[in-house]
């Protein structure tokens, strides 16, 4: 017991080093820590080592080779950062090691998580009778909703698709717009629906499914929308869009990954307007909310199709039919739900529209910093997404990798429309004006090299 608390208490005296030194380290690894990889690897060991070398190792060689994104200074991906109450209440559930199927497994990820789940509904403003399911990412989350709208049409179109399954199913059509983020089309594709089964729908100049071009849906449709486009950050007109779809009959999702948390905002909340009136929604927690990777969540208005869509129950593992392992894909599985709970009540409603907030005043920031360097900004950063170009194709794949190689901060290439840009996110709860200013500064060397 003394070498397993002392191992413990070793890791724990890295992790707290390590998150010491996220505001200096390079926001990417350098090259020369990428290439010492190659010493967590060799043969496999013939017999035990001791467990201090593997994590001194571990430290010595993976610290140095991690992407920053628990910083300040990482503008790439909307990959979030970490909240400390969300990583500590992980590294006490770690010691717990608890498998949170159901109640029977686990009756305190349980609790935690029927909790989170309400808490989640009414941060965010959705129908407080939909069924809440926490899995790994708005991927696999996504799945699990868009599995319940094609079990949901079908039984409507009289088809039992859990006895009868997909072969000769009346057809469900997939309507999306042209932005639609690449996790959604993984999850179309999985469900068995292939190109000709989708319409795609040309968007507007800021990314946005047009209205005016939806086709005619019927109750054989479904309809997915976004809350946050990858590039622009927009969010669809659900307003304008949901309520003829539903009249319709169609199915509508919601794939609002980082940007269904405005919802939170007392400012930005308006921007989502009417996307309470979907049938699904997902969204993650490891980018907006900064919980741990991995964890998102699945929202079915009908909690009982979600239910019956993703059940797992077993002679030897009776549960309650809410239980989350009859809402998620997984059966044994992390209380993904943790996070959120953590994060929740230790923040409260004022804290998450805070944390928002606070993403939208720094994009707006760099957005302002960017335009006197000559920079391109092509979106109207109604979130935190600042979308740029320069005046070249050349110069502005030119300046995202003299940054990159810079290495202080670090942001991505992206295409829009075409052509070359870059984009800045603004995830994590470390961002602050020092930052905003730092990434200027590293824009403006590299516009001025």
């Amino acid at each position: 017991m003394e070498a397993e608390r002392a191992l413990w208490a070793d890791a724990d005296e890295r992790a707290a080093a390590y998150i010491a030194s996220v505001g200096r380290r390079p926001a990417f690894p350098p090259r020369e820590a990428v290439a010492a990889l190659d010493a967590l690897g060799g043969p496999l060991p013939d017999g035990p080592a001791d467990p201090a070398a593997t994590l001194d190792l571990l430290d010595d060689i993976g610290s140095r080779a991690t992407v920053t994104s628990n910083g300040p200074n990482y503008f790439g991906f909307v990959v979030g950062a970490l909240l400390p109450i969300a990583g500590a209440a992980e590294r006490l559930a770690l010691a717990w090691n608890q498998c949170a199927s159901s109640a029977v497994n686990s009756p305190v990820m349980d609790a935690v998580e029927r909790t989170a789940a309400g808490w989640l509904l009414e941060v965010l403003d959705l129908p407080r009778e939909a069924g809440v399911g926490f899995g790994t990412s708005a991927t696999a989350c996504g799945l699990a909703c868009l599995a319940a709208a094609q079990t949901c049409l079908l039984e409507k179109a009289g088809w039992d698709l859990q006895r009868k399954g997909l072969r000769a199913a009346p057809q469900v059509r997939i309507v999306v717009p042209d932005t639609v983020h690449v996790t959604v089309k993984k999850a179309i594709r999985l469900l068995g629906f292939g190109t000709d089964d989708i319409v795609v729908v040309p968007t507007d100049a800021y990314g946005r499914l047009d209205p005016a071009l939806l086709p005619a849906l019927d109750e054989m449709t479904i309809l997915c929308l976004q809350a946050g486009e990858v590039n622009t950050g927009e969010f669809d007109r659900f307003a304008e869009i949901v309520p003829r779809a539903k009249a319709a009959g169609a199915w509508v999702h919601v794939d609002g990954a980082f940007g269904l948390w405005v919802r939170a905002s007392r400012d930005l909340a308006q921007l989502a307007q009417g996307v309470e009136l979907a049938d699904s929604w997902t969204t993650d927690g490891h980018k907006t909310l900064n919980t741990p990777y991995d964890g998102a969540v699945a929202i079915c208005r009908r909690a009982d199709v979600l239910a019956r869509t993703m059940n797992a129950e077993a002679v030897y593992a009776p549960s309650e039919p809410d239980a989350q392992k009859n809402l998620t894909l997984e059966f044994s599985r992390r209380a993904r739900g943790l996070g959120f709970w953590a994060v929740l009540r230790t923040l409260g409603r004022s804290g998450v529209a805070d944390l928002v907030d606070g993403y939208h005043r720094r994009a707006v920031a760099i957005s302002d910093g960017c335009r006197p360097l000559g920079v391109e900004v092509l979106n109207r950063v109604v979130f935190n997404q600042v979308l740029c170009r320069l005046e070249s194709p050349a110069a502005t794949r030119a300046l995202t990798e003299a940054v990159q190689s810079d290495g202080e901060v670090w942001f991505g290439q992206t295409v829009w429309r075409g052509e070359p840009a870059f984009r800045l996110s603004v995830s994590s709860w470390r961002t602050d004006d020092a930052s905003v200013a730092r990434v200027l500064a590293a824009i403006g060397r590299a516009r001025s090299a």
